[in-house]
């Protein structure tokens, strides 16, 4: 499929998704889209503290009438039961903690086994970082279903290798447990072979979207987790980065920011409503 490349890049050097519409157009042709988003950074603005990321009702609304004409999944490191409530939207479909914890519309439901089996390991480590990280102002730590966020983007930079040190040392006392990284955030998951990338794949099979003769997936994120969607969607679908990541990116075009991301999901209503 056109419009997607195997190769990471750096992401001043990928085409404006607003500027190629053209191209994205062609690319789609008769199909539909299937369109994956994340949340923080790519629906909402990056904020210090989590709870004060709102989805704008301009936001909202562009997501609801995507929805009327396509099928629409946020996939986010959130909590489901967190995500859900802050998008508002019956419709959409929520993929949780990475895509551990995902449920849609006609009962569609999964919760991945794998991550079941290490809940106490991530209820043991949540209470030690707890302790270690009590007397680092700033730090945050957020138990979510199947995974712990230790953030510290209100650290003062003097004392972050404290918060690293502290996941990473705690990490390694429980086995079967890995540290990933994202924006001023290292978190805690269980050790298994899923990620954002699986969960997209098990959606469009899941409700019968993985036909590449009649739907195109597209992905839009932000941060260094979206990249395993980004790579798995190489030479299937199409990937959006929102912002300028410091690393080289798997995706396929790019948007500047939240802005930019409602204006490409104004143009998808169009493309999706007329490919019906």
């Amino acid at each position: 499929m056109g419009g997607n490349s195997p190769q990471r890049r750096k992401a001043d050097e990928l085409p404006g998704a607003l500027e190629s519409t053209d191209e994205i157009a062609e690319i789609l042709d008769d199909r539909r889209p299937a369109v994956f988003l994340d949340y923080d950074g790519t629906l909402t603005p990056i904020v210090s503290q989590p709870e004060d990321a709102i989805l704008s009702d301009d936001m909202r609304d562009v997501l609801r009438d995507l929805a009327d004409v396509c099928t629409v999944a946020v996939v986010s490191g959130r909590d489901r039961l967190d995500v859900e409530p802050l998008v508002g939207l019956d419709q959409l479909v929520y993929a949780g903690s990475h895509g551990f914890d995902i449920k849609g519309p006609d009962g569609l439901r999964m919760e991945y086994e794998g991550g079941v089996e290490h809940l106490p390991s991530l209820e043991a480590a949540e209470r030690e970082l707890h302790e270690r990280l009590a007397n680092v102002p700033g730090a945050r730590v957020e138990r979510k279903r199947f995974a712990i966020a230790n953030h510290y983007r209100n650290v003062a930079a003097e004392d972050q290798d404290r918060v690293q040190e502290a996941v990473h040392d705690v990490a390694r006392r429980h086995e079967g447990l890995r540290v990933s990284g994202g924006k001023k955030v290292l978190e805690l998951r269980p050790d298994i072979d899923w990620d954002k990338g699986r969960a997209v794949f098990w959606l469009l099979d899941a409700l019968d979207l993985d036909d590449d003769d009649e739907v195109v997936p597209f992905y839009v994120g932000d941060d260094v987790t979206d990249e395993d969607a980004f790579r798995a969607l190489s030479g299937r679908g199409v990937s959006i980065v929102v912002g300028k990541p410091e690393y080289p990116t798997h995706a396929s075009y790019g948007v500047e920011d939240v802005a930019e991301v409602k204006k490409f999901l104004e143009f998808m209503i169009g493309q999706a409503g007329g490919n019906r």
